[in-house]
Order: structure tokens, then C-alpha cells, then sequence
């Protein structure tokens, strides 16, 4: 070990973090593979390298013999004697058997240690620096595409947008700048490995911190989020100051927070609704911007009838069932939908002064249904959502 060599390693602990201690065992072990690919060696040999000389000592078991034929794996028995006068024919010592020539392929050994420590240590800050980081956006710039991914280069690493994290109907192009939401950091042996998204709820919820000093400040809080990426979502905020209006701060002057928003998701409509402890309110706040009559809940089934007016029907429903949907999965309620005139109806034919027609029976919203209802002006009644997926409160 040369002087240049020590210094190289006391530079790496400085800047990179990687201990001296650990490049000297990581050495030992390679040279051990390096002299026993480069020498007909006996399978028990050790290295030792001196840390203040870099001295490089190579030990082997050897077996005592009377006529050696190798001499990097069987010593004669006088000269065994020499080192352990007890010893005979047939025994294992431990035998100094540096070549001399060794210095060479240490020296190219150490070189390919330094280098593979110096990457595996790279890799290791890099995965401790994002690993922390989940559930926050990143920037980077498109790269790359592999097998319909995309590739995003942060710079020191890259960050796979895999196809079902991808917005539908949007297109990205090399050089292209873009925001994503970290969901996953895999360590691999290439390197860490980054999962992002440009679909998740918590995209959403992200962007609305980053745009709204209110939810930043933790004044205007987040208390549900449901998305369809890059149709529609709906999200549901509540004010701890009662002087500010939670709904009005994330819209912004002349809506400009919500469109910022909306133009980096692609157009994705937004409908933000006030958060209230009486769930009656919340669930006709969650149908905006349908107007709502009246809700009753049936606690035990978790199903909210909601009535509303004939002409906000449609408007309830929403294009292809979605304003349903959504507001089932913010409120975490079934939402059962029917007009006045339906509800009026239903009502009297329960207690005997009309007969139910075939056309008031109750029809649950499936895909089939909603397309029915959404083209049709004068609807099927009744139409039932169930929520599709848990209810995503901000924590």
C-alpha cells in the first residue's frame, strides 16, 4: 500500500462517509479472491493489511507432506518444523505465503474496491435521501420511455412513472418537465429504485399545499379527497378559523389556486366542498354543485337518501354517474338519489295511495344505468351509489 493509497482513502471518508475500517475489511476480503483466482491456492487463506504501513500479508493453511508438489497448498515437514516444531506428516499450519509479485494485483484489487465502495455508497445516500421523501412531489425532467414507463431524471437518479400511474389522456415528451408524487423507494442492487405517480389522491392533496398558503399553514385543513385523474375530483375542506372561508381560500382570487392546479393535472375538473360534523350537510355539500332538498340517513346501512329538486337530477348524477361516485367515496355513505317528483311518489305509493310503476322502481347506479340517466332527460329513479373505495382523510 502506496502513500497515494492512503490518501485516497482518508479523502473518501471525508467526502462520501465511508469508514476506513470498512475499505481495509472490504480489501482483505477481495484480495483473498484475487490470490486464490490468481494462485493454485489451499482453500483456507487469510489477508491481513497493516493500517499504519499498508503492509499486505497473505496466510495459508497448508498440509505438512514429505514431497511437495504444490507449494501453494503443501509444505515439507522440515520446513513446517521450523515454524511449529510439534507438528507431522498429514497436518494443517498456517504458513506466510505472500507472493512476492502480490503488490501488483493489490494494487489493481484496491482500485476495484474503492470504486464498487464508492458506488454502493452513492447509491446508499441516495436511497436514505428519498426514502424519507414518500408521499411528497418531485420535478424532474422526461428522459427516457421503457415498454410504455417513463423515465424522469432528478439528477443524481431516475424515477419510474409506471403506465397505470399515468394520467390517461396525457403525453409526455423528452426534456419535458413534469410533477410526480412519490408512492414507493425500493432498495435494489442497481441502486435505489423510485415509484411515482401522477394519479394519486395524494397528487391532489400535495398540489393543494403547494398552492394554498392556508393548508400549508395548517389553518384550512383537508379532511377528504376522491379522484377519477384526469376527469374529475372532489375535495373536502375545513377552516379552524372561523373567520376564513376554507372553500373560497383554495379557490383563490378569481379561482386561480384551483385552475393552477387543474392545468397541471390536465384539465381535471375540481370540485372543492365544505367539510361539516353534521353529515347531513356534508353529504349534500359532497353533491356540488347540485342543489339538494333534503337527506335522510339510515345509520345502520350507512345509506343516505338524498332528494333534489327534478331539474338538478341529472346534475346530481353527474356525467356517467361520476358526481355520485365521488361524493360517495368522500363521505364513505351509499348515496341513494331521487328527484322530488320520484320521492313524492315512492312515498305515497308506500302507504297505499298510489301504485308504484315500473318506472319508480329504485335502480341502483351501475355503468349501464349512469349512461342512461346521464343521456336521458327524465332519468330512471333512485339510482344508488356504493363508495368504491375507503374514504382518504388527511392525517
Amino acid at each position: 500500500m502506496n502513500k497515494e493509497l492512503f490518501a485516497a482513502l482518508d479523502s473518501l471518508e471525508k467526502e462520501k462517509g465511508i469508514s476506513k475500517d470498512i475499505l481495509f475489511d472490504a480489501l482483505e476480503v477481495a484480495l483473498i479472491s484475487a490470490y486464490k483466482r490468481n494462485y493454485q491456492s489451499a482453500p483456507a487463506v487469510s489477508v491481513t493489511i497493516d493500517r499504519d504501513t499498508g503492509e499486505i500479508k497473505v496466510f495459508s493453511q497448508l498440509k505438512v507432506v514429505e514431497n511437495v508438489e504444490s507449494e501453494q497448498q503443501e509444505v515439507s515437514l522440515y520446513e513446517a518444523k521450523v515454524y511449529d516444531p510439534r507438528c507431522q506428516l498429514g497436518d494443517l499450519i498456517e504458513m506466510e505465503v505472500t507472493p512476492k509479485e502480490f503488490g501488483r494485483i493489490a494494487a489493481q484489487t484496491a482500485k476495484q474496491v474503492v470504486i464498487q465502495r464508492i458506488r454502493e455508497a452513492e447509491r446508499e445516500l441516495i436511497y436514505e435521501s428519498f426514502v424519507d421523501r414518500t408521499e411528497e412531489i418531485i420535478t424532474g425532467l422526461v428522459r427516457r420511455f421503457e415498454q410504455r414507463n417513463v423515465i424522469i431524471d432528478l439528477g443524481r437518479t431516475e424515477a419510474i412513472l409506471p403506465i397505470e400511474e399515468q394520467i390517461n389522456h396525457e403525453r409526455y415528451r423528452q426534456g419535458e418537465r413534469v410533477k410526480a408524487y412519490i408512492i414507493d423507494v425500493k432498495k435494489t442492487t442497481k441502486g435505489p429504485q423510485i415509484i411515482v405517480s401522477r394519479t394519486h389522491t395524494g397528487f391532489l392533496k400535495r398540489l393543494f399545499e403547494m398552492e394554498v398558503p392556508e393548508i400549508y399553514e395548517g389553518i384550512v385543513e383537508i379532511k377528504a379527497a376522491a379522484r377519477e385523474a384526469g376527469y374529475r375530483s372532489k375535495l373536502a375542506v375545513y377552516s379552524n378559523n372561523k373567520d376564513i372561508d376554507p372553500v373560497g381560500a383554495c379557490v383563490g382570487p378569481k379561482g386561480s389556486r384551483v385552475q393552477a392546479i387543474s392545468t397541471e393535472l390536465k384539465g381535471e375538473k375540481i370540485d372543492i366542498v365544505k367539510w361539516s360534523e353534521e353529515t347531513e350537510e356534508y353529504i349534500a355539500n359532497a353533491l356540488s354543485p347540485a342543489k339538494v332538498a333534503s337527506v335522510m340517513l339510515d345509520s345502520e346501512n350507512k345509506l343516505a337518501t338524498v332528494v333534489v329538486p327534478d331539474n338538478q337530477l341529472s346534475l346530481a348524477i353527474g356525467k356517467e354517474g361520476q358526481n355520485a361516485r365521488l361524493s360517495a367515496k368522500i363521505t364513505g355513505w351509499k348515496v341513494d338519489i331521487s328527484s322530488e317528483t320520484q320521492y313524492t311518489e315512492k312515498s305515497l305509493s308506500a302507504i297505499g295511495l298510489a301504485e308504484k310503476s315500473d318506472e319508480d322502481n329504485e335502480v341502483d347506479i351501475d355503468q349501464s344505468s349512469i349512461e342512461d340517466l346521464s343521456q336521458n332527460s327524465d332519468p330512471d329513479p333512485n339510482p344508488g351509489v356504493d363508495p368504491e373505495e375507503e374514504i382518504e382523510n388527511n392525517d
